[in-house]
């Protein structure tokens, strides 16, 4: 387990944690509704439900200035721990502490397609805790860092999925975070907003919150990160410094 700075004090620590969800397996076609009738007109029986052991036995202790890759092939379990962060998934078993409010990009930022970009800025930095007088004098700011320019009055659903996360990210970060959750937004947009990203989660990682960055960029995590957690099927392989971790890993994707 890598430990930070000597008195650094712990934000997360998961305990032994296990992550179960059930997924419907499905007999003999898609699952939609016509599906589903000729099911029943078949008298077939009903749909198997299969357990799938997302996060295997995890245990960790995040800190206080960490800013902390979660890296793994597709499928390891990074967003599921994530999400269990974040306090969207119980643990089938273990536990996890937080000490702070935990904000999972996207999700705290409540945004609605059928609004303009403006007014879900707006909506998301309430939905953050921020006051009227915070957000008018940091909308220009969110407007800019996002990139979306004369889209901004334009309805959400009109963007294109990079839009919409690039937004997402800049709202997300107008606000200091106990523990921000980014989940694959740095992969979005050009090289100039990926560069602005990096230095806002350094921003963040400064101010003395704890950031977790799922991304499959090495590069992303060696720019952004001190630590790096690598899952594989669930389990967690290896946790340390960040050049470290990504240099085993990347060996691992050799053999």
């Amino acid at each position: 387990m890598a430990v930070a700075d000597s008195g650094a004090e712990p934000t997360v620590i998961a305990d032994r944690v296990n992550i179960v969800y059930k997924v419907i397996a499905g007999q003999g076609g898609k699952g939609t509704a016509a599906t589903a009738f000729r099911r029943i007109l078949k008298r077939q029986d009903r749909p198997t439900i299969r357990e799938v052991h997302a996060v295997k036995d995890v245990n960790f202790t995040a800190y206080k200035g960490d800013a902390i890759g979660v890296i793994g092939r597709n499928g390891s379990g990074k967003s599921t721990l994530l999400r269990a962060i974040a306090g969207l998934l119980p643990p089938e078993s273990g536990a996890i502490y937080t000490g702070g409010r935990p904000s999972l990009l996207g999700v705290n930022a409540a945004m609605m397609n059928d609004l303009t970009g403006d007014r879900n800025v707006v909506l998301g930095c309430l939905a953050m805790g921020m006051s009227a007088a915070e957000i008018e004098r940091r909308y220009d700011e969110i407007v800019e860092f996002s990139g979306i320019g004369e889209f901004i009055d334009l309805p959400m659903s009109t963007y294109s999925s990079g839009m919409a996360a690039r937004l997402k990210f800049a709202i997300a970060s107008a606000k200091t975070h106990d523990i921000l959750l980014v989940d694959e937004a740095l992969s979005t947009g050009d090289a100039e907003f990926r560069v602005r990203s990096e230095r806002k989660i350094r921003d963040l990682r400064d101010q003395a919150g704890t950031v977790f960055l799922v991304s499959h960029s090495l590069d992303v995590v060696l720019d952004t990160c001190n630590r790096a957690i690598w899952l594989d099927k669930g389990t967690l392989r290896l946790d340390g410094p960040a050049d470290e971790v990504v240099a085993a890993y990347a060996r691992s994707a050799t053999h």
